[in-house]
C-alpha cells in the first residue's frame, strides 16, 4: 500500500512539474500583428505551458508607456526603430533584438469594386474620406503618408484623412463604413493567399520605407524563462509559417 502510495505521488509529483514551473509573460503587441499574435499564443501557451497576456495598440504609445515603467515583458513592434531605440536606451535585454516580420501596406474597402487592383482610385478622389493611422504613432500610418507623397497626392487628400491612433482603429473606421477606404495592414484582411473580403490594393513595398517589425524583451523580463522562450518560439519554422499565413514575408 504504501509502495502505491509512493509511486502515486511520484506521477502526481511529474504530472505539477510543468505547471509549477510555468510563467507569465505580458507581451505589447502593435495592432496589426493582433491576430497573428494570438494564433502563436495559444500555440505557444499549448507547447510550453506558460501564460501569455496581450495587449494591443499603437507602436508609439506603447513605446511612452513602456518608458514610464508598464509591466510588459516583451514588445512587438510595428517598425524597427522603436525597438532600437529601447535598446540603446538600455529599456531592452542586450542581443535579443530581432525582425520578426516584414508588414505590407494595403489600400481596402469592404465594398467590392470601390478599390482597383492598381490603386487608381487615389488619383479619381472621388471618395468622401479615408482612413489612415495617426502617422506620429502608427509606422503604417506614416507609411500611408509615404505612399500618397510619392505619387504626389498627400496635398490634395489629406483634407479626407479620418485619423486613426492605432492600426487596429482605423481598420475599424473602414469595417464598419466610416471611412469609404483606408490604409490598413494586409495582415488584418489577408488569409490563405487573398483578400477575406472586399477589395484592395496592395501597395508596391517601393512606396514606402520597409515596414520591419522588430521583437524585443525588456529588462524587466531578463530572468523570466517565460519570455526567452517566446522570443525563441517566434524564431521557429512554425511560427514562421503561422506569420507568412497573415501576409507578412518573413
Amino acid at each position: 500500500m504504501r509502495l502505491l502510495l509512493r509511486i502515486a505521488g511520484t506521477l502526481v509529483c511529474l504530472l505539477l512539474a510543468p505547471l509549477l514551473h510555468a510563467q507569465t509573460v505580458q507581451v505589447a503587441v502593435a495592432a496589426n500583428f493582433t491576430a497573428p499574435m494570438k494564433q502563436i499564443a495559444q500555440a505557444f501557451e499549448k507547447d510550453t505551458g506558460h501564460k501569455v497576456l496581450l495587449s494591443s495598440g499603437a507602436t508609439g504609445k506603447f513605446y511612452a508607456q513602456i518608458k514610464s515603467g508598464a509591466p510588459f515583458d516583451v514588445f512587438l513592434s510595428a517598425d524597427d526603430e522603436t525597438p532600437a531605440r529601447l535598446d540603446a536606451e538600455g529599456a531592452a535585454v542586450a542581443g535579443s533584438r530581432f525582425t520578426y516580420a516584414t508588414g505590407r501596406l494595403v489600400l481596402w474597402s469592404p465594398r467590392a469594386g470601390v478599390v482597383d487592383a492598381r490603386g487608381d482610385v487615389l488619383r479619381a478622389n472621388a471618395f468622401r474620406n479615408i482612413a489612415v493611422a495617426a502617422p506620429k504613432l502608427a509606422p503604417y500610418g506614416a507609411a500611408a503618408v509615404q505612399t500618397l507623397e510619392r505619387l504626389g497626392l498627400l496635398a490634395v487628400i489629406e483634407p479626407k484623412f479620418v485619423q486613426g491612433e492605432s492600426i487596429g482603429q482605423t481598420f475599424n473606421f473602414v469595417s464598419s463604413g466610416n471611412a469609404e477606404l483606408g490604409f490598413i495592414a494586409l495582415s488584418q484582411v489577408f488569409e490563405n493567399g487573398q483578400l477575406k473580403s472586399g477589395s484592395g490594393w496592395v501597395v508596391p513595398a517601393t512606396l514606402h520605407s520597409p515596414l520591419r517589425q522588430d521583437a524585443v524583451q525588456l529588462v524587466r523580463s531578463k530572468d523570466n524563462p517565460a519570455a526567452g522562450a517566446l522570443m525563441q518560439y517566434l524564431k521557429t519554422d512554425r511560427v514562421r509559417a503561422m506569420i507568412r499565413a497573415y501576409g507578412y514575408e518573413v
